[in-house]
């Protein structure tokens, strides 16, 4: 009895070990010791003296930086409205210019910042820095957005052990009409707290909505459809997928482009991602690149759907053999205990 009792304590501790180990892995690998890693700049001029610097840039930063020359200064604001160059430098006799965009990353215009202002000091001259993307006061950093991505997500994914452990006894569709429900709720507080609590939005709110909406359908089917065939390791997939590799990757702290290649591929299409740089289209830079983030969100909720659907079906299979699994919980107590440490283990971050 003892070692049975010994044995069940040592499974469960497996879990949260994993987390410890995976959420140090994920965290300090993307955060820890953030570089460039091509990072793209532009330099103004159309002349042989432009062409020089950029090369010379190269050469000196190697893999640091992609380098690019524009003609003009407007072409250049246009890449970094765009989004295309984290930044570009106008050289001038007089009163050298870097354009940046810090509602994009204001991490990214900091290095940005750093590469071009020893050039200038070489003039002697003082680096003018020109903002043409500021984010809003309330949020001077521009980070709040991630924060938001969190507290979605942490609303999401903790429901699933509610709905997927706690609600196992319910039907599959009741299931999926409460998982919509949460996903309505979820995203309507997301969208509170973004515009009238921490005035993060001071405009298009209903988009911010929608997008939160689609983020937070997407964890949630995805989750409760996954909890039929994982069980209790469904909380440990949940923190990989939408913790560990999600927050690392969404560019909400630090863009891709000062991460290492991992985490930059991962926000080419992950979730997160969509979510906070749809949202940055959608606030700051007049919808440019809204559609990709916004279907990039409907690519993880297709998956979702599908995954719940085929668990329904599965259910449907198995269900002769549920009165006697199911005699067999109460007698141990093992469905609410497993619906109790889902719950406990599902809102770590």
């Amino acid at each position: 009895m003892r070692g049975h009792a010994l044995r069940h304590v040592l499974t469960h501790l497996v879990t949260p070990l994993l987390m410890c180990l995976g959420m140090g892995l994920a965290y300090m690998g993307a955060f820890v010791t953030p570089e460039p890693h091509h990072l793209p700049v532009a330099v103004v001029g159309s002349g042989p003296e432009a062409k020089v610097l950029a090369q010379s840039l190269k050469d000196k930063a190697g893999d640091e930086l992609d380098v690019r020359t524009v003609a003009t200064r407007a072409e250049a604001v246009g890449l970094v409205k765009s989004r295309d160059v984290t930044g570009a430098y106008v050289p001038a006799a007089r009163a050298p210019e870097v354009v940046v965009a810090t509602a994009a990353s204001d991490m990214g215009a900091m290095a940005v910042e750093k590469v071009f202002t020893p050039l200038a000091e070489r003039q002697g001259a003082p680096l003018k820095v020109t903002d043409v993307a500021a984010p809003v006061e309330d949020d001077p950093t521009g980070q709040g957005l991630f924060f938001l991505l969190i507290a979605v997500s942490i609303g999401s994914y903790a429901s699933v052990a509610a709905l997927g452990a706690a609600g196992g006894a319910l039907p599959m569709r009741i299931r999926a009409l409460l998982t919509l429900g949460v996903s309505v709720v979820v995203s309507a507080v997301g969208a509170l707290l973004a515009g009238p609590v921490f005035h993060l939005a001071h405009h298009d709110l209903a988009g911010l909505w929608g997008m939160a909406w689609l983020y937070s359908a997407s964890v949630l089917f995805l989750g409760v459809g996954l909890h039929t065939f994982l069980k209790r390791w469904t909380t440990l997939a949940m923190m990989v997928l939408f913790v560990m590799l999600n927050f690392t990757s969404s560019g909400g702290l630090f863009r891709p482009e000062l991460q290492n290649g991992f985490f930059g591929t991962l926000h080419a299409f992950w979730n997160g991602a969509g979510f906070v740089e749809g949202a940055r289209s959608l606030l700051y830079f007049d919808g440019d690149g809204l559609a990709r983030a916004i279907w990039t969100l409907v690519a993880w909720l297709l998956p979702g759907l599908l995954v719940t659907a085929v668990a329904a079906v599965r259910e449907r299979v198995t269900a002769p053999a549920a009165p006697a699994a199911a005699e067999t919980a109460r007698e141990t107590g093992e469905t609410g205990e497993e619906a109790d440490e889902e719950a406990e283990k599902s809102v770590g971050v």
